[in-house]
């Protein structure tokens, strides 16, 4: 099974926006079409952001979509990149992470990301790109929403 990282801008789009790109994503995940890699820094950054957004949606269960993504994700220790690699540092550990958890994508739209192409053999791409990709190699049979 593949396995992904999830950029926070993804998640916290998917966590609040039900007809977002993002979203359908996610969906991919519920129906194990391919896994997602966290790591404890990662994970702290989309709590760190959805926290931030939650008093704007009152009505979204975020601690619910966060504990659901908890428990789905594979948690690595990040490997050290030993530079930096993105233009904003705050990427970083996205990649050290997608390393770790040997990742064959990260799904961001963070242009500071989407930059650096296909990093240590990493391709960054859009969510909207990424329904793309798992409608070309999900497996025959099954439906994306």
């Amino acid at each position: 099974m593949t396995t992904v990282v999830l950029d926070t801008n993804t998640v916290v789009s998917a966590i609040f926006w039900p007809r977002s790109t993002a979203r359908r994503c996610l969906a991919g995940l519920a129906r194990r079409w391919y896994a997602v890699g966290v790591s404890s820094e990662v994970f702290t950054e989309y709590e760190a952001v959805v926290a931030e957004f939650q008093p704007r949606f009152p009505a979204c269960n975020s601690a619910g979509a966060l504990a659901w993504l908890r428990l789905k994700a594979d948690w690595v220790e990040p490997i050290p990149l030993g530079k930096g690699r993105s233009r904003d540092p705050k990427d970083d550990p996205f990649l050290a992470c997608a390393l770790a958890v040997r990742a064959k994508l990260v799904v961001s739209r963070d242009q500071d990301l989407l930059v650096l192409g296909k990093p240590f053999g990493i391709e960054i791409i859009t969510p909207a790109r990424f329904l793309a990709w798992l409608r070309e190699n999900r497996r025959p049979g099954a439906l994306l929403g």
